[in-house]
């Protein structure tokens, strides 16, 4: 029983001793967890927004994008605490307190219309445009079957990525076409 307390007692002091940053985060999950990835490092990409501060300490590497909040350890911001997941307002609710989206068009991606932004957005940092979860030329094909997109008689043939004709939040048109 002595063990298990310990264990518990342990487990404890690392996750409220883990801050919002990705290096302390690794080791704090490595050290219980096997297979942890370690945070990614990206290469510098000029001209996109949200670069990386002058005042980033140095476990925030270069091409690191960082959400305002997050990068001035604003945790408070989103979590009740800099120690805990729980949010100050449902997690659907959670980006629209910043980020203001008039969903005026007829047809509204899923994950905006439910609120489910982190569905493609990291919103702690990303070495991705616009803090996407991946590179934006495969990213839609993360939730949308590369078989069925491609048997689209307007697909065939086209090089571009998704997003130049369809809107990835909201259109007038079907398909969220441009």
């Amino acid at each position: 029983m002595k063990v298990w307390t310990a264990v518990i007692g342990i487990s404890v002091a690392a996750v409220l001793g883990t801050s919002c940053d990705p290096t302390s985060r690794y080791r704090t999950l490595s050290f219980f967890f096997d297979g942890v990835p370690p945070p990614q490092v990206a290469e510098e990409t000029a001209g996109q927004d949200g670069a990386v501060s002058s005042s980033s300490a140095a476990a925030r590497k270069v091409g690191f994008r960082e959400h305002g909040p997050y990068a001035a350890k604003l945790c408070g911001a989103c979590h009740e605490s800099a120690a805990s997941n729980t949010f100050v307002v449902p997690r659907e609710q959670l980006c629209f307190r910043c980020h203001e989206f008039k969903v005026d068009k007829k047809y509204v991606h899923g994950p905006l219309a439910s609120g489910g932004c982190t569905a493609c957005h990291d919103p702690h940092s990303s070495k991705y445009r616009y803090f996407l979860l991946s590179e934006s030329d495969t990213f839609c094909l993360r939730c949308h079957d590369r078989q069925t997109v491609d048997r689209v008689a307007a697909h065939a043939g086209v090089e571009n990525e998704c997003t130049s004709c369809h809107d990835p939040h909201m259109s007038d048109k079907q398909y969220l076409l441009r």
